[in-house]
């Protein structure tokens, strides 16, 4: 009877814990006139205005936790957890062509960039809205830095601007920095191929084993992907800004985060000490080990990069 008894309460608080959960997260949706954009809202426990960040996930088919269909880390997921935990409420989405945000329709040779950007600006109108929310922050990861310097920009209703492991120079630089290690012959051509798009052509005739990077369908994603420049458009931003990067991201590097500080002086610039591009703990560069890290959901995120992420949150005014 007694066993029966502890049995009956672990379930009920099972139940209450469960619910509580529940109940701090619920569905968000962006109406646009081509898809509807499905999110995650976080909340505190509080009756007082409260401040909401916008989280806006990286490359590919990120999902609003980054997570993609061969990668788990949650990190997104943690983050939204651990700002609701010190009184900031959030909101996190799949973009369109991703996740709950796919719908039947979607073509991918009908998106472009731009489009990320135009949900990004919808999102930030509608917090706007919101009588719950005293003041707006961004916060984008990896291609997600880029959308919200983007989204941002002349937007007084965002009161702070946060980079997340963001690239500073345009994806067509980039890329050919991804793709220097190439024989010599693969990578004339491959830098072709980049320049052709850069200036606004598209390709044809592309080899099937390219199709990765290149296949016509994403092709108009990329010409619209590579005409900005990070360096420029943080430059233009007037908020209180705050760059992050870490120290053993083998994706984007401290260069990256020295450049866009440079472009904007006003800035307030962290590298953290041993965090890869999923935001955890890593120590090393080599690819095998870091990469492992990626599809490790139940390791936390790095402590120092929540504590600076709130700090400036916090000092906002």
């Amino acid at each position: 009877m007694k066993n029966i008894g502890k049995l009956f309460l672990s379930l009920l608080l099972t139940h209450f814990f469960a619910s509580e959960i529940y109940a701090q997260e619920e569905p968000i949706v962006l109406k646009t006139p081509t898809a509807d954009i499905q999110g995650t809202l976080t909340m505190p426990d509080q009756k007082k205005r409260i401040p909401i960040v916008l989280i806006i996930s990286g490359s590919g088919a990120t999902d609003r936790d980054c997570n993609q269909p061969n990668m788990k880390s949650d990190a997104f997921k943690y983050l939204a957890d651990t700002l609701r935990k010190s009184g900031i409420a959030s909101v996190r989405f799949d973009k369109r062509g991703v996740g709950k945000s796919l719908t039947k329709d979607f073509k991918e040779k009908d998106l472009i960039f731009d489009d990320y950007a135009k949900d990004i600006k919808g999102w930030l109108a509608m917090l706007a809205k919101d009588n719950r929310f005293s003041k707006i922050i961004v916060a984008g990861h990896s291609e997600g830095s880029l959308l919200g310097m983007i989204a941002c920009k002349n937007n007084k209703k965002v009161k702070g601007y946060i980079s997340i492991a963001g690239p500073a120079t345009p994806t067509n630089e980039k890329l050919k920095e991804q793709l220097a290690s190439q024989p010599q012959e693969m990578k004339t051509m491959l830098y072709a191929m980049i320049d052709t798009l850069k200036n606004g052509d598209t390709l044809h005739n592309v080899p099937k084993s390219l199709y990765v990077l290149f296949r016509p369908s994403v092709q108009p994603y990329l010409i619209s992907w590579f005409k900005y420049n990070p360096q420029t458009e943080i430059k233009a931003l007037n908020m209180p800004v705050l760059i992050i990067q870490g120290s053993t991201d083998i994706q984007v590097s401290v260069k990256d985060a020295e450049l866009l500080a440079a472009a904007k002086p006003s800035s307030k610039k962290v590298i953290i000490q041993n965090m890869n591009h999923p935001l955890k703990d890593c120590d090393t560069v080599d690819q095998t080990k870091n990469f492992a890290i990626y599809n490790k959901p139940e390791l936390p995120l790095n402590a120092t990069f929540v504590k600076e992420m709130i700090g400036f949150i916090k000092g906002i005014k």
